[in-house]
């Protein structure tokens, strides 16, 4: 089968922009100030590839997917592109955005109209390709596939290469076949491939003729299989006109397996509820009533000691959802402060350029408030200096004063604070006095709110060998400098303050004051007073950060933390991994807005909920979770290894409270990743449904080491549609993986 992209031939002759970058441009590859390098890049005709490479003669050539471009920046929108503005005029430069965590490719064309070639190109592929379906997807994956396989490219395959690709596609194969693979022929044996039995099992279930879906086979499908009850009708018959590619079957009312699979693929047939997708929960209650996407030392995108600092650090963050960043201040040369992990060998950038970055992207994904969490090293002259660009940059964005002016006797909601961004830090004095026009002294009130030493202590009272790190540390820490009026004046309804105990903050605590927590103080209150920690949170803000010893930039289980209602749970969102993977679950719901609203036995300080003991089922009904494991669907490589297929099996983990936790795994299929089938039946009780998260996990299995991690999916087990269901897998950077998926039954019921 001839390999054909998404743009027509038509298509492409019609388009100027993509005509010019398939005869290609030389354009510079900017990495530095000095790292400036001539490359020759060009679009393959399929119109999915930007293959590119030095125009020295025999070098290597490099290649990258259109779908792996996120976004297309002009101008100097990037720090390289910044650093070198003086040099070339912005309407030369472009920087592409990768997805997930790969690094930014900054790009100047020697001419404006070259440049504008490219931006509006890529814009138009990027778009097209949003807009494609499953099986587009479907078609798309396997042309790609076989661009690889055919090695000559004659536009034909003969059986060593039809055998390579069912290797790369994770597909085995005997060798007892001979001859070549043709246009049709590869059609034919790609529909082959590609039929679903198990689908197609379900369909002649309910099928009266076992050709078609009349309108009450589909009605009696989503009735008995998909527990649908509300205007069934009208919803079949919207499937029908929606996912049935016959005119034929539409005019009749009825659907086709071809149908029956796409509406299956689609995001109704997702594992994922649709009414979950947008803001459904209510935006008005206390900003403690929520847990809030939230990132830590955002600023680095690799370790805590020597890696980078980048202002991409908190534009990926933001994009993410991200509703809480973190911003270390220190010192820096011409009066102009810094932002940089203190006392390691991280890169500085400078305190103005992350606030101009947070303002332009602040709400680009959500409406709802930005707490900038500041840890505040500074000289009082470089404090003034942090005040003036808050006010300058943000201008009205940057929230001064109590909502109506007056004195408030609670939290604002995420509602009242559309658009504004909230100062987080030490503060002179209270609201009460501000708003009165008394003043406090300053020197009384010291300026930074971790520190460092005695995380350091706590995590490690009992290892010697950190004696010396704590000494340095201790050295390096110069008395600590006084807070300015003018940067205290920035800090509204998010007062740091530190933590005594439960009791005096009952007794003493005001509202707007926030403490913060290392990981394992906040596991310690939590085993030893789980439900006054509950109660706390219901009350005020409070913030969780990793521990001083996570140099490497790991995480912790952030739904510990949950448990207890902290609402502001710091993770290092560049490190992937099962932590981010919980996070991006929680926070998928609800608009994707960064606010998830707590569930009512949370919020109300009265309500006694300990997440450490087992939960009083007249309070909470215990729920069963059946999952039949029924098949995947071109899973991806992950073992580059000549010839090696994968052996994938299925792990289901249920991450909530300490009762709920649970996984079980399928067996192992040998080497099938293209369309391995199990039929495996997993089965869990859930005691807290509201604090539950379902994570699915594929892996190919190893006998001799650890398990390679293949794809997953996270979701809070609220949002899960029951009936049959295809759940589209992620990468470990939490990006799809078109069209990697797995197709499950799900049943939830009350235990009785």
């Amino acid at each position: 089968a001839h390999a054909g992209g998404r743009f027509s031939t038509a298509g492409i002759q019609g388009d100027d922009n993509l005509q010019s970058m398939i005869v290609g441009t030389v354009m510079r590859k900017i990495k530095s100030r000095t790292w400036k390098k001539q490359r020759y890049f060009r679009l393959q005709e399929d119109c999915m590839t930007i293959w590119y490479k030095s125009k020295k003669a025999g070098n290597a050539h490099s290649t990258f997917s259109v779908g792996d471009v996120e976004a297309v920046r002009e101008g100097h929108q990037s720090e390289v592109l910044m650093s070198i503005a003086d040099d070339f005029p912005p309407d030369r430069c472009f920087t592409l955005v990768f997805r997930g965590r790969r690094g930014n490719l900054d790009l100047v064309a020697d001419s404006a109209e070259e440049a504008q070639a490219w931006i509006k190109g890529l814009r138009k592929l990027i778009e097209n390709l949003e807009n494609m379906g499953q099986s587009e997807k479907l078609d798309q994956w396997i042309c790609d596939w076989f661009k690889k396989a055919d090695k000559n490219k004659d536009g034909r395959m003969n059986f060593k290469e039809v055998q390579d690709l069912l290797k790369m596609m994770n597909v085995d194969m005997n060798e007892h076949h001979s001859g070549t693979l043709e246009d049709d022929e590869f059609v034919h044996f790609y529909k082959m491939l590609t039929q679903r039995e198990d689908v197609l099992r379900v369909f002649q279930e309910y099928s009266g003729d076992g050709q078609k879906l009349s309108l009450q086979d589909l009605e009696d499908f989503l009735r008995e299989q998909q527990l649908e009850c509300e205007g069934v009708e009208q919803h079949a018959l919207d499937l029908i006109e929606r996912y049935e590619p016959s005119e034929t079957a539409k005019m009749f009312h009825a659907m086709s397996i071809d149908g029956f699979l796409m509406y299956l693929s689609s995001p109704e047939g997702s594992i994922f509820n649709p009414n979950k997708r947008n803001i459904f929960q209510d935006m008005n209650q206390p900003l403690c009533h929520y847990f809030i996407s939230s990132s830590h030392n955002t600023y680095l995108l690799e370790d805590q000691l020597r890696g980078q600092s980048s202002v991409e650090g908190y534009i990926q963050a933001l994009k993410r959802g991200c509703r809480c960043v973190e911003v270390d201040c220190w010192d820096g040369p011409n009066c102009e402060p810094v932002v940089y992990h203190g006392h390691t060998f991280t890169s500085k950038i400078l305190f103005k350029d992350v606030v101009i970055a947070v303002g332009n992207y602040a709400f680009k994904v959500s409406e709802y408030p930005i707490i900038l969490s500041i840890e505040n090293h500074c000289s009082v002259e470089q404090q003034k200096v942090m005040a003036q660009h808050l006010n300058q940059i943000l201008g009205d964005k940057l929230l001064k004063t109590t909502l109506d002016g007056k004195i408030p006797i609670g939290l604002p909601s995420p509602e009242d604070l559309k658009g504004k961004i909230l100062l987080k830090g030490k503060k002179i004095g209270g609201l009460e006095e501000r708003l009165n026009g008394v003043e406090q002294d300053s020197l009384t009130v010291e300026v930074s709110d971790e520190d460092e030493v005695a995380d350091i202590e706590e995590d490690n009272h009992r290892n010697d060998s950190f004696r010396f790190f704590q000494f340095f540390l201790l050295f390096l820490q110069k008395s600590k400098p006084r807070l300015s009026k003018e940067l205290s004046d920035c800090v509204v309804y998010c007062k740091s303050v530190h933590f005594c105990s439960f009791k005096h903050s009952r007794i003493h605590s005001k509202f707007y004051e926030i403490s913060s927590f290392t990981e394992s103080k906040a596991r310690k209150l939590m085993r030893e007073t789980g439900a006054e920690f509950v109660c706390h949170n219901a009350r005020q803000l409070t913030r969780i950060y990793p521990s001083g010893l996570r140099t490497d930039s790991s995480n912790f289980n952030p739904q510990d933390m949950w448990n207890a209602g902290c609402q502001i749970v710091a993770l290092n969102f560049q490190t992937a991994g099962v932590e981010m993977d919980l996070n991006d679950g929680l926070f998928s719901q609800n608009g994707r807005c960064g606010y998830v609203l707590k569930p009512d036995f949370m919020r109300s300080p009265d309500k006694g909920f300990d997440p450490e003991n087992s939960p009083n089922h007249e309070t909470h009904q215990p729920l069963s979770l059946c999952i039949q494991v029924i098949s995947g669907q071109q899973l991806p490589k992950v073992n580059i290894k000549e010839g090696s297929i994968v052996d994938p099996l299925v792990r289901v983990e249920i991450h909530g409270v300490p009762q709920d936790q649970a996984r079980q795994e399928t067996r192992y299929i040998e080497n099938n990743g293209f369309n391995p089938v199990w039929y495996d039946t997993l089965n869990f009780t859930i005691h807290i449904p509201d604090l539950a998260l379902v994570r699915f996990v594929v892996e190919d299995y190893d006998k001799t080491s650890k398990n390679d991690f293949v794809g997953q999916y996270t979701l809070p087990f609220s949002c899960i549609q029951q009936g049959y269901r295809h759940i589209h897998l992620l990468s470990k950077d939490g990006t799809s993986i078109p069209p990697s998926s797995l197709f499950v039954h799900i049943r939830v019921t009350e235990l009785t």
